[in-house]
């Protein structure tokens, strides 16, 4: 009984469960007795292969050689419940620690591969549907298409390079009012970007459209770009603005300042 109370204590001391008094009178026993320290070593090493396994259910085959080699251990020395704390009994389990481990690896190695096989399947697709915007975009003849391939732009969670320049070139230089608005809709959902809010700020100095120059306005100072204060400055003084824009570009200079 004594051997069992010792190994109960060590394992509640592993896992720090002992009191103050119990942990310190047990670490005086640790440092005197090589027996003791020994068997802490083991059980600790046990103890720590099993954690590193996961919560496996173990094959029917598994268990059976497992029971096997239990009863075996337990026949060659039957004296009660001393038997599992026998160090022949922890490299037993520590095996089989092991081995379930290596079947959790396994496990983690199939999940990473079909992982990575979805994430190329998801670039291909988004590259094929970044190549169909940029058509649609291209498509001089068709308004209604070019609006579709901005579309397909408001539908991504995120733009690279060619999508954000595709939809820049859109708003300045579209012949078509719609389709420039509806570019400049779709940037707005990018406008958390350096380059997408640079590209912004700069169009405001170009834009000739007064539709999208009041839509732009108004999106800048919810951005609350106060570089565009200037560039409003110089709308409200310019002549040829209609009075709409100029009231906005007024409107504007207010919330910002």
């Amino acid at each position: 009984m004594e051997r069992e109370k010792l190994e109960s204590q060590l394992i509640d001391y592993i896992d720090g469960k002992l009191s103050e008094s119990e942990r310190i009178a047990l670490e005086h026993q640790l440092s005197r007795d090589p027996e003791v320290l020994r068997l802490y070593e083991q059980l600790r090493e046990v103890m720590r292969a099993m954690d590193r396994s996961v919560s496996l259910e173990p094959s029917a085959g598994m268990r059976t050689r497992f029971e096997r080699m239990l009863a075996e251990e337990m026949k060659q020395r039957p004296t009660g419940r001393q038997v599992f704390f026998r160090p022949s009994f922890y490299r037993i389990a520590a095996a089989v620690a092991l081995v379930a481990a290596g079947l959790a690896g396994g496990y983690w190695i199939s999940v990473q591969q079909r992982q990575n096989e979805e994430l190329l399947a998801l670039r291909k697709e988004m590259e094929s549907t970044k190549q169909l915007m940029q058509a649609m975009l291209q498509n001089q003849s068709s308004a209604s298409q070019r609006l579709q391939g901005v579309s397909v732009a408001m539908q991504m969670n995120s733009a690279d390079d060619d999508v954000v320049n595709a939809l820049v070139r859109t708003m300045n230089e579209d012949p078509n009012s719609n389709v420039r608005l509806a570019a400049l809709d779709a940037l707005a959902n990018f406008s958390q970007e350096p380059d997408v809010r640079k590209a912004l700020v700069s169009s405001l100095s170009t834009q000739t459209d007064p539709i999208v120059q009041i839509a732009l306005i108004q999106l800048l100072v919810r951005m609350k770009e106060k570089s565009v204060l200037k560039d409003l400055e110089r709308m409200v003084e310019d002549e040829t603005n209609l009075k709409a824009v100029k009231d906005e570009a007024y409107n504007g200079i207010l919330k910002l300042s």
